[in-house]
């Protein structure tokens, strides 16, 4: 049977869409936003109206008949915390995406889908958001109770080389224990383990390795002393840290590519920060293999950046003694979108039902009256010993860890 399916991938300068008839390619264009045309918005979501005219347009223009969409799918928000997966756009995801936390170009992403596809009596989905949360219970607690650590990551495209790197290994990615750097404006590492992502940088917020346009993760005593300095407004230091961070403030740009021309014009400050740089990534996924406990299949490089051999070369020889490692460049997010939405069409994966849930707070888990999905996670993390399964998971884990008196 024969599937015709929009994507649609906002970015923050960018709306890229793309046409599929099942896995074939039939159009696609990227969709150019001036800084003057985004500066007469308040907002992101005021931009939406706008957007959906210019995707319109760009169909019909093509000959692209939106009456015959199977489907259409967008690049999922800054949303509730969810399992990996596809998600219809229901009433509450579309609330959540209005309504998100987080100002971000993904949030139009579910939005223009479900009003396009509701125009034609048709299904909308998201696939793999940022917020995907597959984390494990303890890689959640930070050194301050109210900082907890966030799942925030490239969860479409880091899935997607993953499950393509399972393919070309001719293994399911359930059966893989892989550690996924992905390198673009924002750098994000990941622990896959058996199809769950377990840890990850969350890049959104600046945290994690340095990157073309963000910090990376910053010493806390002098990050609170430039706060409270009086030079910066609380817009111009999250800029710092997102959007004018990393490469961007140390260089001026956030193109690798110029950076190593500069190189090659022997500027020493260009070749020290980008190496400072790939050693951050490096580090990063040293730690992401202590999360897989050294059990690592391979390490897998994604995103524009992965374009160049001498920073993946740079990154290689850091972290080859863990695992080997193969290198994907650049992305393809309409792609993963489109086979996402396909693979529910065909009957191959099921559509979830996105509910609107956050964690709760850790300091109540002890208190059995209420339900607590991070108490049942971290009990999930204890299995019973062979032979002693009368006795409580938690005396289990107690028995065995903790000091014995003489």
């Amino acid at each position: 049977m024969t599937y015709n399916i929009l994507a649609i991938n906002p970015g923050s300068t960018s709306t890229k869409i793309a046409v599929y008839k099942n896995e074939d390619q039939l159009f696609t264009t990227s969709i150019s936003h001036t800084p003057e045309e985004l500066a007469g918005f308040k907002s992101v979501i005021d931009q939406f109206e706008w957007r959906k005219g210019l995707i319109l347009k760009a169909l019909a223009d093509n000959n692209i008949d939106v009456n015959k969409l199977s489907a259409v799918v967008g690049r999922g928000g800054v949303i509730s915390p969810i399992e990996s997966g596809v998600y219809e756009v229901n009433d509450d995801l579309r609330h959540d995406l209005l309504n998100a936390r987080m100002q971000h170009a993904s949030n139009l992403g579910g939005l223009l889908a479900r009003d396009i596809a509701d125009s034609i009596g048709v299904k909308s989905y998201i696939a793999d958001p940022v917020v995907v949360d597959e984390m494990m219970p303890y890689a959640r607690i930070s050194g301050v109770p109210e900082l907890p650590r966030e799942s925030i990551f490239h969860a479409l495209n880091q899935k997607a080389v993953a499950r393509l790197f399972a393919k070309e290994s001719d293994k399911k990615y359930e059966d893989l224990n892989l550690v996924v750097c992905h390198m673009g404006g924002g750098c994000t590492v990941s622990a896959h383990r058996r199809g769950r992502v377990i840890d990850t940088t969350n890049a959104l917020d600046g945290c994690g390795p340095i990157s073309p346009e963000r910090s990376g993760s910053l010493p806390p005593g002098p990050l609170i002393r430039l706060c409270f300095s009086g030079k910066y407004t609380e817009e111009e230091l999250i800029k710092k840290v997102h959007g004018k961070g990393g490469l961007f403030a140390h260089l001026g740009t956030t193109s690798v590519p110029e950076v190593l021309d500069r190189i090659m014009a022997h500027d020493l400050h260009a070749m020290l920060i980008l190496r400072a740089m790939c050693y951050s990534i490096a580090k990063e996924i040293g730690a992401m293999a202590v999360a897989l406990k050294g059990e690592v299949d391979a390490i897998l490089l994604t995103g524009g950046i992965a374009h160049s051999k001498r920073v993946t070369d740079f990154i290689a020889d850091h972290v080859d003694f863990i695992a080997p490692i193969f290198v994907y460049p650049g992305e393809n997010e309409l792609k993963a979108l489109s086979e996402n939405a396909l693979a529910v069409l065909r009957g191959e994966r099921s559509a979830k039902t996105y509910v609107s849930e956050d964690y709760d707070d850790p300091s109540t888990i002890n208190d059995t009256s209420r339900t607590s999905k991070l108490r049942d996670l971290l009990l999930a993390t204890i299995r019973p010993e062979k032979g002693n399964k009368s006795m409580s998971a938690v005396r289990q884990y107690l028995r065995k860890f903790a000091p014995r008196k003489n």
